[in-house]
């Protein structure tokens, strides 16, 4: 146990990780209170689409051996979530039909790229990170540091400012838009505020595993509270603390970033269903 204390202070000394630790919060809280919403409206399924897309978009980048492919991939998943939201009102092709379409095109699109215009000798190597996530996170740029703070800060003031305006349009749609909010705008900025920490996800836990980040905290909160206050808190909390976890014992026990966070993320939710179940009775 002392032996893991000073490995661990070791490691916290270094400048990569505390910067792996900052983003991974931010990411995690985004995620979580966005989840929330998303879980609630039985948009959970939209994070997945929007995930295998901005692969294709990542898959694009490499090829075109872009040195920030952010550039390419955060504008290109927007679109993408912009393009669900119209779809999703079209009569001849429902909601989650558009997503399944678009999510298998981009993953198909993604991966025969990588394949035909390989941007290193290990194409299988470099899917498998881009998927399941890799080290990324402790390797990242100081731009990418700083844009990964900046958007997480937008989202969190935005989630914050228009707190009300979100809880009216995730529980009661129709009612909100006869009280005069302008859902269409609202649901726009849900689609909007999902791709960019869709993006940032895939540095934490790769674009399979991002709905992890975005459904696990907020139904371990739904299991004991029942307020959308306390289920937004509590998943913060919770998405937090697993995130804080999930680094450092990959650090420690040199495990998969992504695959070591989310089974941190399962872990609390079986306790927390635990619990709910132990408060019912």
């Amino acid at each position: 146990m002392t032996e893991w204390l000073t490995r661990l202070g070791e490691y916290l000394s270094y400048p990569f990780v505390q910067s792996a630790l900052i983003v991974g919060v931010l990411i995690a809280l985004c995620s979580a209170l966005l989840g929330v919403t998303l879980v609630l409206r039985r948009f959970s399924f939209i994070g997945d689409g929007l995930s295998h897309t901005a692969f294709g978009a990542l898959a694009v980048a490499a090829v075109l051996h872009l040195t920030d492919r952010m550039l390419l991939v955060l504008p290109v998943t927007v679109l993408c979530a912009v393009l669900l939201l119209r779809t999703g009102k079209n009569k001849k092709t429902s909601g989650d039909a558009s997503v399944a379409m678009l999510s298998v095109g981009a993953m198909a699109l993604g991966y025969l790229l990588l394949n035909l215009f390989p941007a290193s000798g290990n194409v299988a190597g470099d899917v498998c990170s881009s998927l399941f996530g890799s080290t990324s996170i402790l390797t990242l740029s100081r731009t990418e540091v700083v844009l990964c703070i900046v958007l997480s800060v937008l989202v969190l003031a935005a989630f914050v400012l228009l707190y009300r305006r979100l809880f009216a349009v995730t529980f009661d749609a129709a009612f909100a838009e006869a009280s005069g909010v302008n859902v269409g705008l609202y649901n726009l900025l849900i689609a909007v505020i999902s791709a960019v920490i869709i993006v940032l996800a895939m540095n934490l836990v790769g674009s399979l595993l991002v709905s992890a980040l975005l459904i696990f905290p907020a139904l371990s909160a739904m299991r004991v509270y029942r307020s959308f206050l306390g289920v937004t808190v509590c998943a913060g909390i919770l998405s937090v603390v697993c995130t804080v976890l999930g680094l450092l014992a990959s650090i420690l026990f040199d495990t998969p970033v992504g695959a070591t966070v989310v089974a941190a993320d399962v872990l609390a939710y079986f306790v927390f269903a635990l619990i709910g179940r132990l408060k019912k009775n």
